[in-house]
């Protein structure tokens, strides 16, 4: 029975049953076709017969290997490869069915080739996980057959694996190349000019446009016979937190991800640039009660303690504390740091709600408050108008994103450096304004 549950009758076996059943109720009036339809009949089993022999004869007749890093990245593109290899002397005609993970939600695609022996064919497709945690793979089917087409075989390959999907370390590489690499205005990092030369002198070097001509060195120049300046070093070491809200308001989606999975991507790209920077990073997150709290630091191992720390974060779907956030932060961060808040306000009394603590923590820290303008928003804003439905939609929408800009205006009034941005350019936003504030010598 185990044997008869892999076997698949084809379109064509049945094709040729219909003839021969044809053939039989002809033979009533032509008896000779009653000779022609034993015939056919006997043609088919035989043909059968052969058919399960040649399908049937190798045990594993191909060979399949799922290919898939343990490790993936958030909101990134991620390349799976399926290998088929025929390891038998015969041609093979397949169609496979991938086991994806449930998230995909992909239920009738089949890959299909014809293969030669010792041949092999390969599958990729693009894997986008839009959160994160465990995604399981499972195992792959197998349908083959062989040049008659008359029957086929169900070979079902156990490849089932789990994979992890971290915070995007690719976007993490991908700006630490644009901040340190030597052209990187092209590429939306802004080179900001450092104000004053209160740094310690580090090298003379050659001028090249940009840099303040307040720092030429004349006696070098001179020596030269081309311009040359004062190079100097930032000041290093000091405390850098990212501030991550987990309430419900950053579980608004934007291209399927999570506001706050948005945020955890940029809190690991600034974290990793502040470090590159010399600086020691921290994170702190929170909701209606606080979270993780991870102290400022820049010891080996630590940009691994944040990606671990911020891979297992969760929205709580509640309101969140700041007065709680405030006495965290004075109990723990002793020392004025740089805090980088990510949250989201939808109302002018959410943000008034909340600004009597942000003031407070921006009195003894330099407070940046990051939240998101909404796309979808500025997309039925700014949509053609056929109807007083649209109309109706295309007021309230503006009126929102109007908010949100009076609430960035209110809170840079009251001395709160605010970014707000779109969640795609959220991570370039943030690593300018650290640029911006280092070089200004804020902190």
């Amino acid at each position: 029975m185990s044997f008869l549950r892999h076997i698949f009758l084809t379109r064509f076996f049945f094709v040729l049953l219909a003839i021969v059943i044809a053939s039989y109720c002809c033979a009533t009036i032509y008896p000779w076709m009653f000779f022609v339809s034993n015939v056919a009949l006997l043609a088919l089993f035989c043909a059968v017969l052969i058919d399960v022999i040649i399908t049937f004869v190798n045990e594993k007749p191909i060979e399949v290997t799922r290919k898939v890093d343990n490790l993936l990245n958030l909101g990134d593109s991620n390349t799976v490869t399926i290998s088929v290899t025929n390891k038998s002397n015969q041609p093979i005609n397949f169609a496979l069915i991938e086991g994806f993970p449930i998230q995909l939600q992909v239920r009738q695609k089949e890959y299909t080739a014809f293969l030669m022996p010792s041949n092999t064919k390969t599958f990729t497709y693009e894997f986008t996980p839009k959160q994160r945690g465990e995604f399981s793979f499972g195992d792959v089917l197998i349908y083959l057959s062989s040049s008659l087409f008359l029957i086929k075989r169900k070979i079902e390959y156990p490849l089932s694996q789990s994979v992890q999907v971290f915070p995007s370390i690719l976007q993490m590489k991908q700006y630490e190349l644009k901040v340190f690499h030597q052209q990187t205005q092209a590429r939306g990092i802004k080179k900001v000019r450092r104000i004053g030369n209160n740094h310690e002198f580090e090298q003379i070097k050659n001028y090249v446009q940009g840099d303040d001509l307040r720092t030429v060195n004349w006696k070098a120049t001179s020596k030269r016979n081309e311009l040359m300046v004062n190079q100097y070093q930032e000041e290093r070491s000091q405390n850098i937190y990212a501030l991550i809200d987990k309430s419900r308001n950053m579980q608004m989606e934007f291209e399927n991800m999570t506001i706050l999975d948005y945020a955890i991507n940029s809190a690991l790209v600034f974290s990793n640039i502040a470090l590159r920077k010399g600086d020691r990073a921290g994170l702190i997150t929170f909701s209606n009660k606080m979270g993780t709290q991870l102290a400022a630091d820049r010891s080996n191992g630590h940009l691994r303690r944040i990606l671990n720390l911020l891979y297992n974060q969760k929205t709580q779907f509640k309101e969140s504390s700041y007065e709680l956030l405030y006495e965290s932060i004075r109990q723990t961060v002793k020392s004025r740091s740089l805090l980088m808040l990510y949250t989201n306000f939808e109302s002018e009394f959410a943000m008034k709600r909340a600004l009597p603590i942000l003031k407070k923590i921006n009195q003894r820290h330099v407070l940046v408050v990051v939240f998101f303008q909404n796309n979808e928003l500025e997309d039925v804003a700014f949509q053609r108008i056929d109807t007083v439905q649209e109309i109706y939609q295309s007021a309230v929408a503006e009126k929102l994103i109007t908010t949100k800009m009076v609430i960035a205006k209110e809170l840079r009034q009251n001395g709160i450096q605010t970014i707000l941005t779109r969640p795609e350019d959220l991570s370039i936003t943030t690593i300018n304004k650290y640029l911006e504030l280092k070089a200004r010598g804020v902190i």
